[in-house]
């Protein structure tokens, strides 16, 4: 199944509809440590209102650069299985378990595709379903979505981290998207312009408020372990994309009989963050992901 899936993700980078979000993982590599590996787990424990994961089971649904399912490990989950579409991704959840855990028979990391509903009721339930800046890159969001919720075993917490709708400004960011996936000198013209504008942007910002300018990096590790010029190469090249907004993602779910637990909201072109809790079985109406759609937007 893995040459299968790793077949189809590279046509759809040869075509320039998916970012090969692996390789950026790669590079994060290099500036991972154990502060950042603290910071995930912080966020871990904030969002989800627990100390630990122990006997708790965890699903890290396009694990990225596997830091999360790391975190997951460092706070005692008994169960973990990480998945990701791109290669490239699974090789770095690989290095850092061995790296960190190599001799970890209850951490398993493959291939694999959160739009394929047999491979995810293979994986059984989960008492974390964890999938953060994830779902609105596969091209089919809302199926995605309503397959995450698959997984989550009665009682259960589905942490999702959607990009947050901003109506005209998501579509405009969406053509920048595909400007940076259409050939080299895309990527180049849309880092030339970025990259210097958000930096003086943000320099200025910290003036203005009175805060150190050089500590705008530190600041953000500080969030969630991650690294600022990662984040924005993830986020320019970031194909396919979609948005959601908070009321469509909480209506999604009421509908699924998931009850909101926590809940954090972007103030910018950022992802809102959910934490919800399975409150009864979903009914049969909804089980058949063929039938997702997007919800209506309101007005």
């Amino acid at each position: 199944m893995e040459s299968q899936s790793a077949a189809a993700h590279a046509a759809d980078v040869a075509r320039g509809d998916r970012f090969e979000f692996g390789k950026n993982w790669t590079r994060f590599l290099a500036v991972l440590d154990d502060e950042r590996i603290g910071e995930a787990c912080k966020s871990l424990r904030r969002m989800l209102g627990v100390e630990s994961l122990a006997k708790r089971s965890f699903l890290d649904i396009g694990c990225g650069s596997g830091l999360f399912s790391l975190a997951a490990m460092r706070l005692g989950a008994a169960r973990i299985v990480s998945f990701d579409y791109d290669p490239h991704s699974v090789a770095c959840a690989r290095e850092l378990k061995r790296r960190y855990y190599p001799g970890a028979d209850n951490w398993t990391i493959e291939q694999g595709s959160v739009l394929d509903e047999a491979y995810l009721e293979r994986l059984g339930s989960f008492d974390v379903v964890y999938s953060w800046g994830v779902l609105h890159h596969t091209g089919e969001m809302w199926r995605a979505l309503a397959n995450a919720a698959g997984p989550v075993s009665p009682g259960g917490r589905l942490y999702v981290a959607i990009y947050r709708d901003q109506g005209w400004r998501s579509a405009a960011w969406l053509r920048i998207k595909q400007l940076y996936n259409s050939s080299t000198v895309g990527r180049a013209l849309v880092l030339g312009v970025f990259v210097p504008f958000v930096w003086i942007q943000g320099f200025l910002g910290d003036v203005f408020r009175g805060k150190n300018p050089l500590t705008r990096g530190r600041r953000y590790k500080s969030s969630r372990g991650m690294s600022r010029l990662h984040d924005w190469v993830d986020w320019l090249g970031g194909l396919p994309f979609e948005v959601a907004s908070a009321e469509a993602m909480l209506t999604f779910y009421k509908q699924r009989r998931f009850r909101l637990e926590n809940m954090g909201l972007s103030n910018g072109h950022g992802c809102n963050e959910f934490v919800f809790s399975r409150s009864g079985t979903m009914p049969p109406s909804l089980r058949d992901s063929g039938a997702v759609k997007a919800p209506a937007k309101s007005g």
